[in-house]
């Protein structure tokens, strides 16, 4: 969605230069100038990614695409999950070698093709061979255009609930909590969108500083493709807590990391939120058994954070996890134990002394269940939910909704969409106190069937961040995973222009 903003901006300027130039001359002011106040308008386009998912031959993946109703009277445009470049061409060919053997899929068809604003679109694959996907939506299906992946993998190490929001392709990822332990398997998932080869670097900081490798420098992913690293094949040193830096020499890729655990099975990792000094990570659990806090300090300073609790009723400090001293370019992990205490909260990052905000970036490795019934969940740092964000693929059970306001009171509208195969829309309206973290169960569609979509909207008062857990029991485990719902970018803010048409005067 970026380059949707771009591409705005850079018709508004092209606009200017054909008229004259966008002038800030009030006529008859004798030459003041007057910034007019920019309007935000529904993009245009956008771009999404789902990694592949690669996981086991008993893992049923389901896709949901949803974009919100209202926003955008533009044409009627389309939206698309198309497999990647790469597994288009053994498809053909699979498709060249079944002739005359029975009917085969038509490689070129989306895989998941929505068709109107304000109902979700499924589809599903099973096995471990799905591929990775590259959607773009146009016209009034792009404005707060979402794509989840859901993955459920009953058995094995990788057993668990998938779940990972399609991601925007961008050219600078951050990854804390990922893990080069022996008792993990954690993969960076690179998808290239466009129609040229890109080329990525994976850079590692562990606990002592940079974890050095050659083989993570210059790793080309194909055009309209997908490539897998194994993150331990990249150093030769294991660590529990390691931050994942990938960046782009050319092109630009969509990122995230999955990980497996032999205790605690399986969870995508997406990436933090761009590095700053005050951070929040929302939507912790009640029932978390284990809370492990992991952040990381890019630039050339130390950072000292103060971590709170925003739980039901307001801020709290960790007993004995207060502070948290961070060193530069240094991977930090605490482990906060049974942090909630059976109340839902989320946490807050903030400098530990005014004027003194070191940029930095946090995830959270979350853990329910005990024994050999655990699960795992990650939960990166994001920013407010600012005019709206959706979380897409919900049930009829099993998804909690976590809003926090770390500064002032703030009010916000949900609205629960129309499921996939029917329903009708209801919409309900949430308050959340200065300092708090209320978690709700959230509206359900009236007549609901099939999965559907959730979409908060900011209202009034302060930020408010949010996630959604959707937790999805077998055999006794919580199995669960965590989507957090930053801005959608929906709209993008175009500066207002006047032609000046006096310019072309000799």
């Amino acid at each position: 969605m970026k380059s949707t903003n771009l591409s705005l901006i850079v018709g508004a300027a092209a606009l200017a230069a054909v008229t004259g130039f966008a002038a800030l001359t009030v006529p008859g002011e004798g030459g003041a100038t007057e910034a007019k106040a920019a309007t935000r308008l529904p993009v245009e386009r956008s771009s999404l990614l789902c990694p592949e998912p690669g996981l086991s031959d008993l893992a049923d993946t389901t896709y949901t695409s949803f974009t919100p109703a209202g926003k955008s009277g533009g044409e009627a445009g389309v939206a698309e999950l198309q497999s990647s470049t790469a597994a288009k061409d053994e498809a053909k060919k699979g498709k060249e070698k079944s002739k005359g053997k029975g009917k085969a899929a038509d490689p070129d068809k989306p895989v998941l093709a929505l068709k109107e604003p304000g109902k979700p679109a499924t589809a599903e694959v099973s096995g471990s061979d799905a591929p990775a996907l590259v959607g773009t939506a146009t016209g009034r299906l792009a404005p707060g255009w979402t794509a989840q992946q859901t993955t459920t993998v009953e058995a094995g190490e990788s057993r668990g609930v998938l779940g990972v929001g399609c991601t925007a392709p961008d050219t600078d990822f951050w990854f804390p909590a990922a893990s080069t332990a022996k008792s993990r398997e954690d993969y960076v998932n690179l998808t290239n969108p466009d129609d040229t080869a890109a080329v990525a670097d994976i850079e590692l900081y562990g606990p002592d500083g940079t974890l050095k490798s050659d083989v993570g420098e210059g790793i080309t992913v194909p055009a309209g493709s997908g490539v897998r690293v194994l993150i331990s094949t990249l150093t030769s040193k294991a660590a529990e807590d390691v931050t994942v830096h990938v960046t782009t020499r050319t092109g630009r890729v969509g990122a995230v990391v999955r990980t497996a655990d032999s205790r605690t099975g399986s969870d995508w990792l997406t990436a933090s939120a761009a590095p700053a000094g005050t951070l929040v990570l929302p939507g912790i659990p009640a029932d978390a058994t284990s809370v492990r806090l992991v952040a990381f300090a890019p630039g050339e300073d130390d950072a000292d954070l103060k971590v709170k609790l925003l739980g039901k009723t307001g801020a709290i400090s960790p007993a004995g996890h207060e502070d948290l001293h961070v060193k530069s370019r240094m991977t930090a992990g605490v482990d906060l134990k049974d942090l909630t205490r059976g109340e839902a909260g989320s946490l807050q990052l903030t400098p530990a002394q005014d004027g003194r905000a070191t940029p930095v970036v946090a995830a959270l490795r979350v853990v329910r269940g005990k024994g050999d019934k655990q699960e795992v969940g990650y939960i990166p740092a994001t920013g407010p939910v600012g005019a709206q964000a959706t979380a897409a693929d919900n049930r009829a059970k099993g998804s909690v909704l976590s809003l926090t306001a770390p500064g002032a009171a703030g009010t916000v509208k949900v609205t629960a969409s129309a499921g996939s195969k029917g329903g009708t829309p209801v919409s309900k309206t949430y308050k959340v106190a200065a300092g708090t973290t209320l978690a709700v169960t959230p509206p359900v569609p009236a007549g609901l069937k099939g999965t559907y979509a959730l979409t908060v909207e900011t209202q009034s008062g302060g930020p408010v961040h949010a996630a959604r857990t959707l937790t999805l029991p077998q055999d006794g485990i919580p199995m669960f995973t965590v989507q957090t719902l930053p801005d959608d970018g929906g709209t993008v803010e175009v500066p207002a222009a006047e032609q000046d048409l006096s310019v072309l005067d000799d």
